[in-house]
């Protein structure tokens, strides 16, 4: 593999993220997530993160919440419960000037699938375990003799 300058989360993070606020409902929620072919939402108030629901939270709860009811009674509850009632509140963050070694570490560490990225605690963008993996892959990647059979 190539020897490179560290890279920092700025670089390769997703800026200007699609939000929702904490009273949106999870029937928007989903929407979002299944439109925008996204996992990972931050909830927004006053441009502070309050919050993220992921998709597998969105089906955690839909699941447990609405087993045996018929699909207008599963349209209705989602409609009727909001964001703020299932998003994950205490929210692990990284800074806009994190190595992105450091960040990858401490998503490996906690089992995060994503890191929102916050400056001067304004949500200014997501790193996700995709985004980390394009940049390993950018170092330095030579599939001449990568050992995969293809």
């Amino acid at each position: 593999m190539k020897t490179a300058k560290e890279g920092i989360v700025r670089e390769i993070m997703m800026g200007s993220p699609v939000t929702l606020k904490p009273d949106d409902t999870l029937d928007l929620a989903s929407d979002v997530i299944s439109l925008g072919r996204i996992r990972h939402l931050p909830i927004v108030e006053d441009s502070k993160l309050v919050g993220m629901i992921s998709e597998r939270d969105l089906m955690g709860t839909a699941v447990k919440q609405i087993f045996g009811l018929k699909q207008r009674s599963k349209s209705a509850l989602l409609k009727s419960v909001s964001v703020k009632d299932v998003m994950k509140k205490r929210v692990i963050t990284v800074e806009p000037d994190v190595k992105i070694t450091e960040a990858a570490h401490l998503m490996a560490d906690r089992k995060i699938g994503c890191l929102p990225v916050v400056s001067a605690g304004t949500l200014v963008g997501l790193i996700t375990t995709t985004d980390i993996l394009r940049y390993v892959e950018k170092l330095g990647y030579d599939d001449s003799s990568d050992g995969i059979h293809r």
